[in-house]
């Protein structure tokens, strides 16, 4: 749902529990846990990222009773149009003096005081 490609999940606790990790074979225990099992609830916060697109979510979990059939959860409130890492933008350097923070080399003549 949120195209992360090798998420790190963990419950916003400050404990740091981790329920999903981008490492292999270090959380395939959890796989078949319910959230429940961790004592996620009702308004517990989780923490998502994706280190490889620079990409980190806060998630709020809500319970609800009233999801169609066969809908297991949904995603819902603030999202931008498309989830995932906002693309990069291209930016221009002006790269005149050897450097890229914009500075112009220096045009004065004569002893200025």
């Amino acid at each position: 749902k949120f195209a992360m490609v090798a998420p790190d999940v963990q419950i916003d606790d400050g404990k740091g529990t981790i329920l999903i990790s981008s490492e292999e074979g270090e959380t395939e225990a959890n796989n078949h846990r319910k959230l429940s099992d961790f004592g996620i609830r009702n308004g517990t916060r989780l923490q998502a990222d994706d280190f490889l697109q620079d990409y980190t979510l806060l998630i709020n979990v809500l319970h609800s009773e009233d999801l169609g059939k066969d809908v297991e959860f949904e995603v819902v409130g603030d999202t931008p149009e498309r989830i995932g890492p906002k693309p990069s933008e291209p930016t221009a350097k002006n790269i005149s003096n050897g450097s890229d923070d914009g500075a112009q080399p220096s045009t004065s003549t004569g002893n200025q005081q």
